[in-house]
């Protein structure tokens, strides 16, 4: 690193404590606080331009400057010693491993009689500063791609109600080659946000190192100076394609100066040459960008560089970006949520379950257009079918407790196939079970319990227990139980009398009071 030039005032103080004082050089360097070979070299300077002490009236510090640090003469070109071809050293400088000393090396290879590091560094920098001024950072080839959108829109009008729409301009940009796209897209939300980095990448043939975003709320959930936090599925995306996310500084456009000048280039580009233009889809808006974004980035030459955006991109960015992946990222939203006592959780008005031991606990629900998958500390407890809107169950019956899961296979449906196996006595009653209340699932369980009597009493003496069931009017599995246990499926049921004459008295109750 160069040693920084000393201050006129203390520059004057070396000329007076030698001039004045008759100090020696040794002596001076360690009352300033510099090396002797400084003092001397500013001794010597002072000498070349025929200073001494008292300096001469009215010299200012810009005075002396230039009379101790002349600027230097321009540099004498000769066919032994060209001038290095800066166009083409600043497209070098944007590959990878590539410094100033291996351009020098290799321009001194060429021309043993050259210019100097020195002069070859000092000249670079001024032609640098001359052709773009505002050029801060060197980027290399492939490490960064900024994003953003514009601020201005493109009207979309539907062509049935005459209703426009502002649709959003997305602009990105490579950093070493400034190959350029651009989409037009309805929202600056997260899904929206997602598909046109998923076109992006596309549309580059790979994915670079870095994508440098705003601090918009679809990336960045957190704006922190220091520790921004990233939206779970932007950073997701990036993983897809072995990418990582730059957040800018909240305030900050140095940091994504890159991506400012290019939505000015592409406002200019474009909106001016489609402001006569009626849009009636946004496949119509794309398809115009497209073919003035190929005439920008392949037609026209990157001014003072000679060279196009395409180019530039072949030469340095696509060697170096990553391969894209053999899928693209499919959009996933997160979700947290907390698993209820019966769990499930609901997520999107529909519940999905969980493995039982989890009730309670707190999860992440990753939903994508097809499928729901649910992690715990970052582990997945369970993957799903993503159901609709429309509140029901989806329940894996690995996930339920055992005792949940014997009754979860029973319907009404198979305890009726199941009664009709026993025999048609049993079906009856089950069906009069069913019949006789408001709901058939509140005879459910009845039903189960008759049919399940099957195993410890037989079939036939199950048959038999329902038979005298329906003659006497029961309908509850107790009955049917007792019957059993009494042996009294194995008497015949007392026929009701039917052919005598009925007694009529005051004290005797009549069929009616029954009814």
């Amino acid at each position: 690193m160069p040693t920084q030039r000393l201050s006129m005032r203390r520059i004057r103080e070396v000329l007076r404590l030698k001039h004045v004082q008759g100090l020696p050089e040794r002596v001076i360097a360690r009352t300033i606080g510099i090396s002797n070979g400084v003092v001397h070299g500013y001794l010597r300077r002072a000498s070349a331009a025929g200073l001494s002490w008292p300096l001469p009236d009215g010299l200012t510090d810009e005075d002396l400057e230039l009379l101790l640090f002349p600027a230097p003469r321009a540099a004498s070109q000769s066919p032994q010693r060209p001038v290095p071809d800066w166009c083409y050293v600043e497209k070098e400088l944007r590959r990878r491993n590539v410094t100033r000393l291996l351009l020098w090396d290799e321009y001194r290879n060429a021309h043993p009689d050259g210019f100097g590091y020195t002069w070859f560094c000092t000249t670079y920098e001024a032609w640098k500063s001359r052709v773009r001024p505002s050029m801060r950072q060197t980027h290399l080839g492939g490490e960064k791609v900024f994003v953003d959108f514009a601020g201005d829109t493109i009207d979309v009008t539907d062509p049935i109600t005459g209703e426009v729409q502002a649709m959003k301009l997305f602009v990105a940009t490579m950093g070493a080659s400034n190959y350029t796209y651009a989409e037009t897209c309805p929202s600056e939300g997260l899904p929206d946000w997602i598909r046109v980095h998923t076109n992006l990448f596309s549309f580059l043939g790979g994915a670079p190192k870095f994508v440098v975003c705003d601090n918009l709320k679809a990336a960045v959930t957190n704006p922190d100076h220091y520790d921004p936090g990233l939206n779970r599925t932007y950073v997701e995306m990036a993983s897809h394609y072995s990418t990582a996310i730059l957040a800018a500084r909240p305030r900050r456009p140095k940091d994504k100066a890159k991506v400012e000048q290019a939505v000015l280039i592409v406002e200019r580009w474009l909106l001016g040459r489609l402001r006569h233009r009626t849009f009636f889809s946004l496949a119509d808006v794309n398809a115009a960008i497209a073919d003035l974004m190929t005439h920008l980035n392949e037609e026209r030459p990157i001014r003072r560089l000679g060279v196009t955006r395409r180019q530039l991109l072949e030469q340095i960015d696509r060697p170096a970006l990553k391969v894209l992946p053999t899928e693209p990222y499919e959009f996933s939203e997160w979700r947290t949520c907390r698993v209820g006592i019966d769990y499930h959780i609901e997520v999107a008005a529909h519940y999905y379950s969980v493995p039982h031991r989890f009730a309670r606990a707190e999860v992440d629900a990753r939903l994508t257009a097809r499928t729901v998958e649910i992690f715990l500390k970052g582990e997945r407890i369970a993957a799903h079918m993503r159901g609709g809107g429309n509140h029901k169950h989806t329940t894996v019956p690995e996930h339920m407790p055992s005792s949940h899961r014997r009754y979860a296979g029973w319907t009404i449906e198979r305890i009726r196939a199941d009664a009709s196996l026993v025999g048609p006595a049993t079906a009856a009653l089950c069906e009069l079970i069913l019949e006789q209340r408001p709901h058939p699932e509140q005879g459910f369980r009845a039903c189960l319990g008759v049919v399940r009597l099957a195993r410890p009493y037989g079939a036939e003496r199950l048959e038999a227990a329902a038979e005298r069931a329906i003659d006497i009017g029961a309908r509850t599995y107790g009955s049917v139980k007792s019957i059993l246990d009494n042996h009294l499926d194995r008497r015949s049921a007392q026929k009701r009398a039917t052919d005598g004459t009925p007694i009529l008295h005051a004290n005797i109750r009549g069929p009616r009071y029954y009814n």
